[in-house]
């Protein structure tokens, strides 16, 4: 009597990847282990923990040009008629590209500004302090963020963890994937001769196909012997590829019109819960677990083969490793802000890129040659042509991502007012959505309310304080929103104050502090929160900016301010106490403000946004990992303040 033939139960693709997604998600602990590795040795790895800088870079005041160290107070009263003239060796002294300052010295001259003469120096112009000067921690400054947990490390990565001190890192283990290949009529390429196959053989490749994929998805392929069409001897391969790895792809089954093997191994031994699905190439895909491990019947053909790795094997892959493998992408976007260049070079910029609406926005970072974390935080890069002097503002330039287009697309566009929550939020974000990731430009406080204006965010991070009403923010979303629907929602409350070195050396504790001719200040920028408040107070004290040495010196984070203080390019910064105790600095505290999150109305329910939402207001790992930092209050995290109309 003939046996049963058994017939497939086709399913949708939809249906296919839930039933063998939901099914993983219930048999495979998530994500897979992690293991300690060398910095060194970790490209493409997968982190299981954010990185965070040991040291900053550089960790010395290091010249950036060819030229004369001087003291820049030597250089004030230089001009072209009457020239300062400084003894070498003794004032001055020829120093290197990247080698340090002497301990007084504080500023270079490049070699072509000055003449030589007698064994002096002869200076045409004064010099501010740190001219041409790289100071400690201009790239990175310790205890940043460096890259975020759920993170594929790419070199650029490595180059930035070494440089701040990092030589050892917890990432995802490798799943381990074994490919059996089987079919009677298979001959392993390392069999042929110079002539061809014998008919009906087959040289075996599928297998080298599948690894590689498996290798740019951050596995480690396991490729087995060729098994014959035999139900015996692939039953036992499929035992023993259990034993060994984390998942098991089995291709192709059958030859020739015989049995179905493959089904017939994985029903007896496992689960199987797909038997064909209805596409095409692809349509034989077979998936069952067994052990809790999935075991999936990949067919011959190469393109199907290649179809069914994409549509079921890569996504369980992401899953075992909690990221998204990225691919090199191109992109049409809109400049958020106007950029300059130099006619004659071509220059090739960093940028933030994120989809805010219908168009993409591209927002330049930091260009300088030696700004490895700009590299490190960029989605890719834009090319300003020899022939031109730059973009204006909203000017549509092309963008070559270093980034998928998808992982653009799931981005969150944050302009805006900086705070050190912003980093923990990006990491929370890729630990929980590894597809969703957040774009932070730190701007100022003014700067985010225009972009979300004009479109080009999807949350603004802001403190302002209107002096007439002392209310936060509200007053100037009515002013600039009015006719836009827009949701003010608390992130934290966060004690500012004075960032002043360990000891407070110079006993700074009054604004009038700052008017004193032996402190040097280091200010926000113009437009932010921070430079506000400061300039509210100096008004009620009646005190001139100019009588502040430093106001018109700025930073675009509290963690700049800070490593100017640690590292003697200021005495003292107006900032955030998180950040000072991140470096080891005390803090004089001045005054709780509000920081809150603006973001429009047609925004509150795209996915990316929910999940930022979601992370703040239920997230309780979360809030306790802000509350650590310290000086934050999160009484109102996630309550919305205000809802214009």
């Amino acid at each position: 009597m003939a046996e049963k033939k058994v017939f497939h139960e086709l399913l949708s693709l939809r249906e296919a990847k839930k039933r063998l997604i939901d099914k993983f998600i219930e048999q495979v602990e998530l994500p897979i282990a992690s293991e300690v590795v060398f910095v060194k040795d970790a490209l493409d790895r997968i982190t299981a923990e954010p990185v965070f800088a040991k040291f900053s870079s550089p960790y010395f005041h290091s010249s950036a040009m060819d030229g004369y160290a001087v003291r820049a107070k030597d250089t004030f009263l230089a001009t072209e008629r009457e020239p300062v003239k400084l003894k070498i060796g003794q004032d001055a002294y020829w120093i290197e590209t990247g080698d340090p300052l002497k301990e007084g010295f504080d500023a270079v001259i490049p070699v072509e500004e000055v003449s030589i003469k007698d064994g002096y120096i002869e200076i045409y112009s004064s010099v501010p302090p740190y001219n041409d000067v790289r100071p400690i921690g201009e790239d990175i400054v310790a205890t940043e963020l460096i890259i975020p947990e759920s993170h594929r490390v790419r070199a650029i990565d490595i180059g930035a963890m070494l440089a701040s001190g990092i030589t050892q890192i917890k990432v995802r283990r490798k799943p381990v994937v074994g490919i059996i290949p089987t079919g009677s009529e298979l001959i392993s390429a390392d069999e042929l001769s110079h002539k061809l196959p014998e008919p009906p053989q087959l040289i075996e490749y599928n297998s080298a196909v599948l690894s590689g994929f498996v290798k740019q998805a951050g596995a480690e392929p396991k490729v087995y012997p060729i098994v014959k069409d035999n139900y015996d001897e692939i039953k036992e391969a499929v035992l023993t590829a259990l034993r060994e790895c984390n998942m098991v792809l089995l291709n192709a089954g059958s030859g020739y019109g015989k049995e179905d093997f493959t089904y017939k191994v994985m029903s007896e031994i496992g689960e199987v819960i797909i038997n064909g699905v209805a596409i095409k190439p692809g349509k034989p895909f077979i998936a069952a677990f067994i052990d809790n491990k999935p075991v999936l019947g990949i067919p011959g053909y190469p393109v199907s083969a290649i179809i069914c790795y994409e549509l079921f094997v890569k996504p369980l892959l992401d899953l075992y490793l909690g990221t998204s493998m990225e691919e090199k992408e191109e992109l049409t976007a809109i400049i958020s802000r106007q950029i300059s260049s130099n006619i004659g070079v071509d220059e090739f910029v960093r940028v933030k890129v994120g989809r805010v609406g219908e168009k993409y926005v591209v927002t330049p970072m930091g260009r300088g040659a030696g700004l490895l974390m700009s590299v490190v935080r960029a989605d890719g890069f834009m090319v300003i042509p020899q022939g031109s002097e730059g973009y204006s503002q909203g000017s549509e330039v092309k963008v070559n991502l270093w980034r998928s287009k998808k992982e653009i697309d799931n981005t969150i566009v944050c302009i805006g007012s900086h705070d050190n929550t912003l980093d923990i939020i990006y990491n929370f974000l890729r630990k929980r959505y590894p597809h969703i990731t957040l774009s932070s430009a730190h701007v100022g406080s003014m700067a985010g309310l225009i972009a979300i204006k004009k479109r080009e965010a999807h949350v603004a991070g802001t403190h302002l304080l209107d002096e007439e009403t002392g209310q936060y923010n509200v007053p100037f979303i009515k002013k600039l929103m009015a006719d836009r629907e827009i949701f003010l929602i608390n992130l934290v409350y966060r004690i500012q104050g004075f960032i002043v070195k360990k000891g407070n050396p110079k006993n700074i504790n009054r604004f009038e502090d700052l008017t004193r001719q032996d402190v040097v200040f280091i200010n926000r920028q113009a437009g932010s929160g921070t430079r506000l408040l400061l300039d509210k107070h100096l008004r009620e004290l009646n005190i001139p900016p100019s009588a502040i040495r430093g106001y018109e010196t700025d930073e675009y984070t509290h963690m700049g301010v800070a490593a100017a203080v640690l590292t003697g390019r200021a005495d003292v910064g107006l900032g955030i106490l998180s950040a000072a105790q991140a470096l080891g600095l005390d803090f004089i505290p001045l005054a709780e403000e509000r920081y809150d999150l603006v973001i429009p109305a047609e925004f509150m329910d795209l996915e990316i946004i929910k999940a930022l939402l979601d992370t703040i207001t239920n997230d309780k790992e979360f809030r306790e990992t802000v509350l650590k930092l310290g000086g934050y209050d999160i009484r109102d995290m996630g309550k919305i303040l205000y809802k214009s109309y």
